[in-house]
């Protein structure tokens, strides 16, 4: 048994033991076990992103969690990866780009540019994954996947090419959400709202026929008027019901549009009046629709106005256009004010500036298997913690939009479509052969889609498939296709196409519409049939509708299960949703605001193990986190405690296992064991319920800091202290006892404490001996049966440590350092407190200790009631300072009595309260009233 040196050094231990494991392979998972499956798939993080605060929090609980279910016998798995993250991705390759070389990825071309990426991503790629081996993360590395893998990426092509079979997938032009900054549309879910403060523009449109008189209409975006093809009204609204059908004046460039009647419109709202403007607003489009309104689109895709009509506005950025535009209705006379106004303006998730709503063609998803998915969740196959993310996953589903899954950026999956060189055709076409079939999908506004879907191309490739959009149908089986395109996830097919003219589309897929497969396609088919469902997913809730409620519809609707059963079919059984991590003023953590450490900074200074626990101190499920640094400094101190603990006990001899003998109560072991090592088994005891009970509610807080007050309080401050009175003496049998115990408590707190804290506990389970082999797999601690004649011992124990907290209140009332003794006296009636003194001396520092029920205090002298006596601090003392203090014990204990004689003359408490709980007040009255008699009378005495 090797010494432990004085000082722990996570910075030697943690990468020793990391390495360790990795050349031992304790992390990579077994699918031929016969042990039940435990698995989590890691949410992969972008493959040039950097460890944050974020990804710690998140990590450390998968790892907390796979760790445990090693040590509870399961075969893990824990798969980890990356994602590519196509507009993040190419966002920080432009912009390198464009700093250092100063060219643009259209300068270089599709095909350059997307070698740069794959440069780009050799060199800063997956420094992430280095830093969570750093932080400890025990993922099977051997099965790390990434989203654009070469079978990953056939696998998402097989999905959209499926979902286009099933009808799901089509082509529109619909409003969707801009990004100007990455120029690319972006879906629903990728806008966060954010409150904005501007103007409310009251701007005025002439009524055609009636010269001079004006509808003022009331807008925040008077740059888009240039775009306005109606106005509308509310139908029921008298102010304006005799101008529906009538035309008024649009003001920049002055021209006709008409007045409609609509029910959306809100007359509440402004002035009531709406100019419409259907190329830039979803609510002004679906109007536009409804009346056959034309759309006109005064926005480049970067944002700023196209309106060579209005020279004056043409070519600005639209927020500099929309403060001109203002000006030039204020030199007109056509802006009636302008009033400041905060409303909520949609922000791209991905660069952090305002979206614009614009009319596009872009391929969207109908989600599959919704009511399903709700089911699932309402029902508990799956389960959501904390529980109220079910009611925001049901609302949002119940509200769905069709899903925009095509990006403008060539970073990612591209969407594997293509078309001829010529799409249109006048031509109808002959359908009738049996491998073809006919789908009719929901209709469109003006003509029904048909999809003629075909399985074969010269020679019949299985992998191929033909569609059309938009066509016309007539008997017979025929169609006039508007449009071909040809959908293949075969290389060699996409090759054919493009020798004989056919254009891959040069869209790609959302990277969510790759992540949605994560759950499933990141593993073989062995793999598969072992650890699909998986257990648990670990997420934050801002991706809730991203990726978790998508992933849901993926496993219900592609069965990747080893049956078709809805429960086979899940992604996961679980999902916990971690907390958002702010400052200590409450705002989110930033690089710009310069509140947000860096990980491995405090890796470097608190270790990994004082990182980890530290964090998941202050972890509150369901709230959000207030960092702090000192907790993270605690995390380290608590880990030193522990490391000195451990050597105390290392200076007494080698460790006796002697642990399995207590748990199966042999009373050999038990039967001498003093009430002190009583006390701690039996706290120890509800400690393994607390955690157990905190693991099964994913409450990992309320795990840590059980596991804390009982390390630090409940073993190291109050058992060990009082054990070193056996440790010291020369009565053999009592010191192997102490020890027998000690040594028990220390390997289950090593056990419980490893997936938080999994470097220090294997370097003292391996120094120590505390057990064969590696921590990791070292079953958890069972509870020991204490006989109940034991159970009734704690009550003494319980006053000792009572009365030796208010002894040591007293040291510092009286300003007595804790390292220097003291003298005390015990006024008690209590039997078998004098083979008891030794330790409760020991506890109190105390140079001596008098156990005398009739002890005569000096004048003065401070002195604290409880439930063993009255213990006294023998000094000399201020009289005065003595007073104030019993004064301050006095109004306390008043105070708590008051409250339990309101309780006991309430009828109704007294009544319908369990009579035991009305017997604990009526006693906790009588403690208070002798507690308050004493006190007085003590303070009486001076």
């Amino acid at each position: 048994m090797a010494e432990l040196s004085k000082a722990y050094d996570p910075r030697t231990v943690e990468p020793k033991w990391y390495q360790r494991w990795i050349d031992n392979r304790d992390f990579e998972a077994d699918a031929s076990s016969k042990k039940k499956p435990f698995s989590i798939v890691m949410p992969p993080p972008n493959i040039t992103g950097v460890l944050t605060l974020g990804h710690v929090l998140n990590n450390t609980i998968q790892d907390i969690l796979v760790r445990r279910a090693r040590m509870r016998g399961f075969e893990v798995l824990w798969l980890p990866g990356m994602d590519h993250a196509g507009i993040g991705t190419q966002t920080a390759v432009e912009k390198w780009l464009r700093k250092n070389e100063g060219v643009t990825r259209h300068d270089l071309g599709r095909e350059k540019f997307l070698q740069r990426v794959l440069e780009w991503q050799d060199k800063h790629g997956g420094i992430i994954i280095q830093q969570l081996k750093r932080l400890g993360c025990s993922a099977d590395w051997s099965r790390q996947r990434y989203t654009m893998d070469e079978s990953y990426v056939r696998a998402v092509q097989r999905a959209f090419i499926e979902l286009f079979r099933s009808g799901l997938i089509y082509r529109s032009d619909r409003i969707i959400n801009w990004d100007p900054a990455a120029q690319t549309a972006l879906s629903d879910e990728e806008v966060i709202n954010k409150p904005q403060r501007g103007h409310l523009y009251y701007v005025r449109y002439e009524i055609v026929d009636q010269p001079g008189k004006f509808l003022e209409v009331a807008t925040t975006r008077p740059e888009t008027i240039m775009a306005d093809t109606g106005i509308a009204v509310h139908p029921k609204d008298k102010r304006y019901r005799d101008l529906v059908g009538k035309e008024v004046w649009r003001p920049m460039p002055r021209e006709k549009i008409p007045v409609v009647a609509d029910d959306v419109i809100d007359p509440e709202f402004g002035t009531g009046v709406l100019k419409v403007t259907p190329g830039h607003d979803k609510v002004d489009f679906e109007i536009g629709a409804r009346h056959k309104l034309p759309i006109t689109d005064v926005l480049t895709p970067d944002g700023r106005i196209n309106c060579p009509l209005v020279p004056e506005l043409h070519g600005l950025d639209r927020f500099e256009a929309r403060k001109r535009a203002g000006e030039l209705l204020q030199e007109r006379e056509l802006l009636a004010k302008a009033e400041p106004y905060e409303n909520n303006v949609g922000f791209s998730d991905r660069s952090d500036v305002p979206i614009e709503p614009r009319l596009s063609e872009q391929w969207f998803l109908k989600y599959p298997k919704t009511k399903e998915a709700l089911a699932v969740v309402k029902k508990h196959l799956i389960h959501f913690f904390p529980k109220h993310w079910e009611k925001v996953y049901e609302q949002w589903i119940k509200n769905i939009q069709d899903w925009c899954i095509s990006r403008q950026v060539w970073w990612g999956h591209r969407i594997p479509v293509w078309r001829p060189p010529q799409s249109a055709s006048d031509d109808w076409v002959d359908v009738t052969i049996p491998e073809i079939e006919l789908r009719h999908p929901q209709p469109t506004t003006d003509m029904q889609r048909i999809e003629a879907l075909a399985v074969s191309l010269s020679g019949g490739k299985e992998n191929l498939t033909f569609f059309q959009t938009y066509g016309e149908m007539r008997p017979g089986w025929q169609v006039r296709p508007s449009e071909w395109y040809a959908a293949t996830t075969s290389v060699p097919e996409a090759r054919e196409l493009e020798r004989r003219g056919w254009i891959q589309d040069p869209d790609t897929l959302d990277t969510w519409f790759s992540s949605w497969l994560w759950a499933y396609e990141t593993m073989d088919p062995q793999t598969r049939k072992k650890f699909y469902p998986t257990s648990v997913l670990v997420t934050g809730p801002d991706i809730i509708f991203f990726w978790v409620a998508r992933m849901i519809f993926a496993g219900l609707e592609f069965k990747p299960g080893k049956t078709k059963k809805t429960e086979d079919n899940i992604p996961f059984h679980d999902v916990f949703f971690t907390s958002i991590i702010r400052d200590k003023q409450g705002r989110k953590m930033s690089k710009s605001l310069g509140n947000s450490p860096d990980p491995l900074d405090l890796i470097d200074k608190y270790g990994a193990d004082g990182l980890r626990f530290g964090l998941m101190r202050i972890a509150p499920s369901g709230q959000d986190i207030r960092f702090d640094e000192k907790q993270i400094e605690e995390g380290r101190n608590f880990a030193t405690k522990l490391w000195n603990v451990a050597r105390f006990r290392q200076m007494h001899g080698p460790i006796q296992p002697t642990f399995e003998e207590l748990e199966c109560n042999k009373h050999s072991s038990v039967r001498g064991l003093s009430i002190y090592a009583i006390e701690v088994l039996a706290r120890l005891n509800e400690t393994l319920d607390a955690v157990e009970k905190g693991y099964r509610d994913y409450e990992f807080n309320t795990v840590a800091q059980r596991l804390y007050d009982f390390i630090w309080s409940d073993y190291c401050d109050w058992f060990v202290e009082a054990a070193k009175t056996e440790i010291f003496s020369d009565d053999e049998s009592k010191k192997k006892s102490a020890l027998a115990v000690m040594d028990y408590v220390l390997s289950a707190i090593a056990r419980l404490l490893h997936p938080f804290m999994p470097h220090i506990t294997e370097e003292l389970w391996s120094l120590l001996g505390l057990g064969a082999g590696s921590i990791q797999f070292a079953r958890l601690p069972k509870k020991i049966a204490l006989k109940d004649a034991d159970l009734k011992r704690r009550s003494l124990v319980a006053l000792i440590y009572e009365t030796v907290q208010a002894g040591r209140n007293l040291r510092a009332g009286a300003r007595i350092p804790s390292n220097q003794k003291a003298k005390f006296a015990l006024r008690s009636r209590q039997t078998g407190l004098a083979e008891e003194q030794k330790t409760i001396a020991r506890l109190l520092n105390a140079s001596e200790l008098i156990i005398d029920s009739k002890f005569q205090a000096g004048a003065g002298m401070p002195v604290a009631t409880t439930g063993l006596g009255e213990i006294l601090l023998v000094v000399d003392v201020d009289l005065s300072a003595e007073r104030e203090r019993l004064d301050k014990e006095i109004a306390k204990v008043e105070a708590e009595l008051r409250m339990v004689e309101e309780k006991l003359k309430n009828k109704s408490f007294v009544d319908r309260a369990p009579k035991q709980v009305v017997e604990e007040h009526r006693q906790r009255k009588a403690n208070f009233t002798e507690q308050l008699k004493k006190l007085k009378d003590a303070r009486d005495k001076l």
